[in-house]
């Protein structure tokens, strides 16, 4: 039974970060080739598993006792699998392409040694079966994004990207912890009577518990886990972190972007559904936030000029829609889990195409700048019609993976704003779709179409570099049609091994559980297909080389909406310069200053008077005995004089 052998899926990766770090400088390529067996293993023994629970529909629970009420355990249902298998594919590819793109690099030991460590701790993440658990592995994770972000710590933006990352997801996981604690907190005054091998903070435990905490309560917890969620998975406003990542090697960026950390955020709402569901108003904020962060880092990568920050920018669009799709649960229940989660995983698979792509571009011109490259195609032929294949699956054009899975979350918009949940959403995933095909091609044309802008050096990047991206590109047009419709019967019902009863929770959520049909208009049916092919025709006509209109028609370097989205909408400025040089430094100088004049004043003017006191008395003791003498005759002649004054008082 593979199962047995469920937590080698993280034990082998880890057991590859050792070796690395330790024997990695002595080893062909940096010892790389233990981190990619490592993965690759996992992933062998991640499909064997599903082999044996899918058939049955079966899951995995292994569990012990850790401490107090808490324990250790692995947990791998529906939802966790197609999360293993995933993590550990695309990370297999990205290490792969990695042997190639990192020769050369004196710190290709420590490279390979940190990416084989996140790509543990993402999947421990995965396969954890109680919050607590899944949290310490959500810290390692962040943890591994700063080490890999700063991999080239030398360079001064390199360093400074790491660190705001770092510090970005903190304000995120300060709420998912603060949501733990609370949660425990209302479970422990419960006083439940666990049965043998359960423990608080389970996920099973958590989901038998719902209807028991007060509903005020889980909407409380239900929006600070989501805060982890914007932190890890670049929603707004905690989002700035990630465009910044592209400091780090393009692998790692395709690691981020893809496969690990940002889909942890997507991932923990997946998992905590059922409270979601159960907490009024939660999803409501979850759809709101997800289809305003979509739309919100598409109109950002209209303008960009990295090819990496343009591709950075349509992450945390993605990650958007997934949220969004999840949000709006609140109208169809758990179906959303499926259609979410599809979308999360098409999406790994051409966007770490799309950033491997970039990086075996940059590797072969030298530049970021798109300005600076055109022509590529040229010299470039497999990398230029592989990123094609996915440019045209993250456009959602026809038939791609792409198109069915964004598809699906823009059908659950539309019966959400038909359920009365709001038409705002709908209208923001729909402009998204047609930015998104527009910003796409836009790069794809200003990359590889037209003549070469610069001179730059023309060759094609080595087939250990080239073989992942066909693999990748192979899955981002052709996964979709043949296994959309199993994915969403396997992992929509994923909570069914729970017991979860939704229409119980649907009652404490306020939300209703059975809606009557909608029809849907021939336009609804069109405007995805015209969002993605017309978004590709509108960059063909500004960019490509057949192109009718010059961009400076619409925009100019004076334009103000240019200038604001160039200048991210001011971002930097606002959460650096403003908030945090001005808000949070004025609060620290005010804070110092109440510290130093009056707690620390009023400290030091109580001690200078009391050894002013003290020095005072202390010159009454001189050592001479025969002023002591005579201070105690003194003192007893007027002690006598008193006396016999109260005598003659009393007398008279």
């Amino acid at each position: 039974m593979y199962q047995d052998y469920a937590y080698l899926i993280v034990g082998l990766p880890v057991l590859a970060f050792v070796l690395t770090i330790f024997l990695g400088w002595r080893l062909p390529k940096g010892g790389g080739f233990l981190t990619v067996l490592a993965t690759f293993a996992g992933f062998i023994l991640s499909f064997q598993i599903f082999r044996e629970i899918y058939p049955n529909n079966e899951i995995v629970h292994q569990s012990m006792h850790w401490f107090a009420s808490f324990n250790v355990g692995i947990l791998i249902d529906p939802l966790a699998i197609v999360m293993l298998l995933m993590v550990t594919f695309v990370c297999t590819l990205i290490h792969t392409y990695a042997l190639g793109y990192m020769e050369g690099d004196p710190g290709m030991a420590r490279y390979f040694a940190e990416a084989s460590l996140f790509t543990a701790a993402m999947l421990g993440l995965v396969f954890s079966d109680n919050l607590l658990q899944l949290f310490i592995f959500w810290e390692l994770v962040g943890l591994c994004s700063y080490l890999l972000i700063g991999f080239w710590y030398r360079k001064p933006s390199a360093a400074s990207a790491a660190k705001k990352a770092f510090l970005v997801t903190r304000v995120g996981d300060v709420m998912f912890l603060a949501g733990i604690v609370i949660l425990y907190t209302n479970m422990v005054k419960l006083n439940l009577v666990l049965p043998e091998g359960a423990y608080l903070l389970q996920f099973q435990t958590i989901y038998d518990s719902l209807a028991l905490i007060p509903p005020d309560q889980l909407t409380w917890i239900a929006l600070l886990l989501f805060g982890g969620a914007v932190g890890k998975s670049g929603q707004f406003p905690l989002h700035v972190w990630l465009p910044d990542a592209m400091e780090g090697p393009t692998t790692v960026s395709a690691m981020i972007h893809a496969a690990t950390m940002v889909t942890a955020g997507v991932y923990l709402v997946a998992r905590m559904f059922p409270l979601f569901y159960a907490a009024p108003d939660a999803l409501m904020v979850v759809a709101y936030i997800g289809a305003f962060t979509a739309l919100f880092a598409a109109t950002m990568g209209l303008v960009m000029f990295d090819i990496k920050r343009v591709l950075a920018y349509s992450t945390v669009s993605q990650l958007g829609y997934m949220m969004a799709g999840l949000g709006f649960g609140a109208a169809v229940g758990a179906t959303a889990v499926g259609v979410s989660m599809f979308h999360l995983i098409g999406h790994s698979f051409f966007k770490a195409l799309l950033f491997l792509c970039a990086g075996s571009v940059i590797h072969a011109v030298a530049t970021n700048d798109m300005r600076e490259m055109g022509g590529v195609l040229r010299s470039m032929k497999w990398t230029g019609l592989t990123m094609l294949a996915g440019s045209l699956a993250l456009a959602g054009f026809p038939l791609t993976t792409g198109f069915f899975s964004k598809d699906e979350i823009i059908i659950l918009a539309f019966e959400s704003g038909a359920f009365g949940f709001g038409w705002i959403p709908y209208l923001f995933v729909i402009l998204a779709a047609l930015l998104t095909a527009i910003y796409t091609f836009r790069l794809w044309f200003l990359t590889f179409d037209g003549e070469p802008r610069s001179d730059y050096h023309k060759h094609e990047s080595p087939w250990i570099m080239l073989g992942p991206l066909v693999v990748l590109a192979v899955f981002a047009l052709f996964m979709g049609m043949p296994s959309q419709g199993a994915f969403y019967d396997y992992v929509g019902n994923n909570f069914d091994h729970f017991g979860v009863d939704f229409e119980e929770l649907a009652y404490i959520g306020g939300h209703h559980v059975d809606h009557p049909y909608v029809q849907k208009p021939l336009i609804f049916w069109l405007l995805p297909i015209i969002a993605g092919v017309g978004g590709l025709i509108i960059a063909a006509l500004f960019y490509s080389r057949w192109k009718r209109f010059d961009p400076s028609m619409i925009t100019s370097e004076k334009d103000p909406i240019r200038k604001i989205l160039l200048k991210a909408y001011y971002q930097h400025e606002i959460y650096t310069l403003w908030f945090a040089e001005k808000v949070v430094y004025g609060l620290a100088l005010v804070s110092n200053m109440i510290d130093l004049k009056i707690i620390d004043g009023a400290v030091n003017k109580i001690s200078a008077v009391l050894v002013g006191v003290g020095g005072t008395l202390r010159k009454l003791q001189t050592g001479v005995i025969q002023n002591y003498i005579t201070a105690i005759v003194l003192g007893l002649a007027v002690l006598l004089i008193l006396i016999q004054l109260a005598t003659m008082e009393v007398a008279i």
